[in-house]
């Protein structure tokens, strides 16, 4: 049974990337604050591991803790990721630097990490966003943070493409997770501009990330696909 890393797989987006992948899938899935989830904490195959992965230390080693439970790593989700608002007018240095460290940098850095583990057939998808190409107004560093990490994406498949390791991502709009939905007037907001009149679900990401990781995708490296409803078209 192949092995899937999901960050940040403890909530949101993650925990259902989880569920999408842990009934055929052993699942390891980092928490930092936040609980497990519920399905997936009392899943045999399913594994939280506690990592700051703000930490270069908890970067390196994170592989490794990986093959200490399951002797395998095939595919790897770079979801853990945080938005710090900022805007030109208003600068944060330690925003700026939140938003680029865990968005960008700490894919790169586990990717990197995890190379001596990743055979032939591996995966490595990496979670955007639409505001990488549609920069949100008062997200400056976040937007270009998302936009870093979409260039990454095709850096990274050129590069691992002769291992024969694919690398991709899912860039998603709009999604209401369930533990903090947006107000109904702003969701409106979001679906008035989409083409099929509705947002993208936490399981819509889940099961795009899943195609990705398929034999099914096993041509296909360097895209970026979008999970958005027609945002903005």
């Amino acid at each position: 049974m192949k092995t899937v890393l999901i960050t940040g797989g403890a909530r949101g987006l993650g925990s259902a990337m989880g569920r999408a992948f842990y009934e055929d899938h052993n699942v390891v899935f980092t928490t930092h604050e936040s609980p497990a989830d519920a399905v997936l904490e009392h899943c045999p195959n399913a594994v939280p591991l506690a990592a700051d992965l703000t930490e270069d230390k908890a970067i390196q080693g994170l592989p490794s803790r990986v093959f200490d439970h399951f002797g395998t790593l095939d595919i790897i989700i770079n979801n853990a990721g945080v938005i710090e608002p900022d805007s030109p007018e208003r600068f944060d240095f330690s925003k700026a630097k939140a938003n680029y460290t865990l968005n960008a940098v700490t894919p790169m850095a586990l990717a990197a990490a995890a190379l001596p583990h990743l055979s032939t057939g591996a995966v490595i998808i990496n979670i955007t966003s639409t505001n990488a190409r549609l920069p949100a107004m008062g997200a400056q560093s976040y937007s270009a943070s998302k936009a870093a990490l979409e260039a990454w994406t095709k850096i990274a498949a050129k590069t691992l493409g002769p291992k024969g390791i694919r690398v991709n991502a899912v860039a998603p709009g709009a999604v209401n997770i369930p533990e903090a939905p947006r107000p109904d007037e702003l969701t409106k907001l979001f679906v008035d501009q989409t083409a099929l009149g509705t947002l993208a679900s936490p399981d819509d990401i889940a099961n795009a990330a899943r195609f990705l990781a398929t034999d099914a995708a096993k041509a296909i490296t360097g895209h970026i696909l979008d999970v958005n409803g027609g945002y903005r078209l």
